[in-house]
């Protein structure tokens, strides 16, 4: 015999309607607070984002705001971090074998892709800016258009290189070198090895064109370092 039978039907159907009543209200709230839960954590991760995108844009106008006569400051590499590559020139050991592998397969068709400077420090660059300033009979403006002040220059990073053709040395730090077979097929090639030129014709720094000047972003250090340089829109 059921114990469900001596119950009368009205007080069973009443029960049944209680506990229903009671068991949506529970999965009401439990899907209300799950909701809400769920709202304040897709909330918080928008607000993240928005920060760090915020904190990065700052980031990014803060070193444009920094720049003296179209140049970003960069820091000095370590001696740690340098590497002889040739007699007088080091570079960034994270550049070393980059370069002696595009080197290599330049040199197997024919081409002579020469490594004319890397690292300087910045007492050699204070040199180069005011010495040759005064030498050409320019203004510091005009001889930025040619060269970074000091502790302006990419290559005091270690990451930037100026590379010539051994073949066409009258082409070297000249113009003329982005007619030669290096400047084309580094042109064609050299992103594979991780190296981008820098001043470009009408760069967004405005920095005269300099088609022998690379700089190197295969790592994520690199990529640190010429951050605020990628994300320029415009100099003011």
């Amino acid at each position: 015999m059921n114990y469900q039978d001596d119950i009368p039907l009205a007080k069973r159907i009443k029960s049944i309607k209680t506990i229903t009543t009671k068991t949506f209200l529970r999965i009401a709230l439990l899907s209300l607070g799950l909701g809400v839960t769920l709202t304040l954590l897709a909330n918080q991760s928008f607000l993240r984002q928005t920060k760090y995108s915020n904190n990065s844009n700052i980031s990014s106008e803060k070193s444009q705001n920094k720049s003296l006569l179209g140049h970003l400051p960069y820091p000095e590499a370590p001696n740690n971090e340098l590497v002889l590559f040739s007699p007088g020139i080091y570079v960034h050991k994270d550049i070393y074998e980059n370069f002696k592998e595009m080197q290599f397969r330049a040199a197997q068709k024919g081409i002579a892709l020469k490594l004319l400077s890397g690292y300087r420090s910045i007492d050699l660059q204070r040199q180069i800016f005011y010495e040759n300033k005064s030498i050409r009979n320019q203004t510091a403006v005009e001889r930025s258009r040619d060269s970074a002040p000091p502790g302006y220059s990419e290559h005091s990073t270690g990451y930037a290189i100026d590379v010539g053709d051994g073949d066409y040395p009258n082409t070297h730090f000249e113009v003329e070198f982005e007619q030669t077979p290096a400047f084309k097929w580094m042109k064609r090639f050299a992103s594979k090895y991780h190296f981008v030129l820098s001043f470009p014709p009408n760069n967004k720094q405005g920095v005269t064109y300099e088609p022998w000047h690379w700089r190197f972003e295969g790592t994520v250090n690199a990529l640190r370092k010429f951050e605020a340089a990628n994300k320029i829109t415009k100099f003011k």
